[in-house]
């Protein structure tokens, strides 16, 4: 347990089976510490010290630990709309704590209800720590969630609130207004392209 304990610290509590193997903690140890109480299994490859306070994080965190247990991809990162209320640059509240992970990535068929799964192949400099976590930066973030859900209120609130906190420089605020002014003339112009015109029934 002390060993658990230590993985466990800069984790909220949590660790997975797969941090326990490199320790040389077998997965039959942790099913008996389950049994008498000592861990708690949160998800599938997720455990968690029992009675261990519980922080605000907690949850995000174990969303990437389930994202990365049972040999899953080590290149994950919160994003869309959880990456704005982490940066608390929105108002938004998600249902559901949003996770980007490989396009290639093979997961697991069934994953939490409470977790959305986004497809993106994410480069080195999409990703950022924060909060001790790996989750997309401001600017990725807000084109992701402009892209999946045409949402450009959000996006201006966002890029507006990033700036007050300092979080985005003017430069990257310009780019990012550009970027929604184009995508919603873009918007506007399917929409219209799509519109059935209707011949108005002749009076003579």
């Amino acid at each position: 347990m002390d060993e658990l304990f230590a993985l466990a610290e800069v984790q909220d509590g949590l660790f997975t089976s797969k941090e326990a193997r490199s320790l040389g903690i077998q997965d039959s140890v942790l099913v008996r510490l389950r049994q008498r109480g000592r861990l708690e299994r949160m998800s599938r490859g997720v455990y968690r010290i029992a009675h261990y306070p519980a922080e605000r994080f907690a949850q995000y965190r174990e969303a990437i630990l389930w994202g990365q247990a049972s040999n899953g991809p080590e290149r994950i990162a919160l994003s869309h709309e959880t990456a704005l209320l982490l940066y608390g640059i929105s108002d938004v509240n998600p249902s559901r704590v949003n996770l980007t992970v490989p396009v290639s990535a093979r997961m697991r068929r069934v994953h939490p209800k409470w977790i959305a799964i986004h497809r993106a192949n994410l480069a080195t400099e999409d990703i950022q720590q924060y909060e001790g976590m790996p989750v997309t930066t401001v600017e990725r973030s807000i084109l992701d969630v402009l892209t999946t859900t045409r949402r450009t209120d959000v996006a201006h609130q966002a890029i507006t609130d990033a700036l007050r906190k300092g979080l985005l420089n003017t430069t990257q605020a310009r780019v990012l207004r550009q970027r929604i002014n184009r995508s919603s003339h873009s918007a506007s112009l399917s929409t219209n392209a799509n519109k059935v015109k209707v011949n108005e029934p002749s009076t003579t």
